[in-house]
């Protein structure tokens, strides 16, 4: 598997550079999760950064590379956007149930 040093910026892990694995395409995840134990036991937290480009040649303006960014809150991400998708739902991907109809 192929690595790549990627810089992130933001959040506990600031200035840090770690080896990312790229994917097929050979670029990194577009979301990058790191769980972070609980002192006390209980379940770990979990820290998510997202991808972005880190800068653009002056030139010709070509991509020069990535960097992850904290996202303080987490949301969940990625996936194909279609046109005839409403928005995405915060709580659970059911809607609520209507038992007494």
């Amino acid at each position: 598997m192929k690595s790549q040093d990627t810089p992130f910026e933001g959040g506990p892990l600031d200035g840090r550079v770690l080896p990312v694995l790229l994917g097929l395409t050979g670029h990194p995840p577009k979301v990058y999760r790191v769980p972070v134990p609980d002192a006390a036991g209980g379940p770990p937290t979990v820290l998510v950064y997202r991808r972005v480009q880190s800068a653009r040649s002056k030139r010709l303006g070509l991509h020069q590379g990535w960097k992850y960014t904290y996202d303080p809150e987490g949301r969940a991400g990625g996936g194909p956007k279609w046109p005839w998708s409403g928005p995405r739902a915060e709580g659970g991907a059911t809607p609520e149930s209507h038992a007494d109809e």
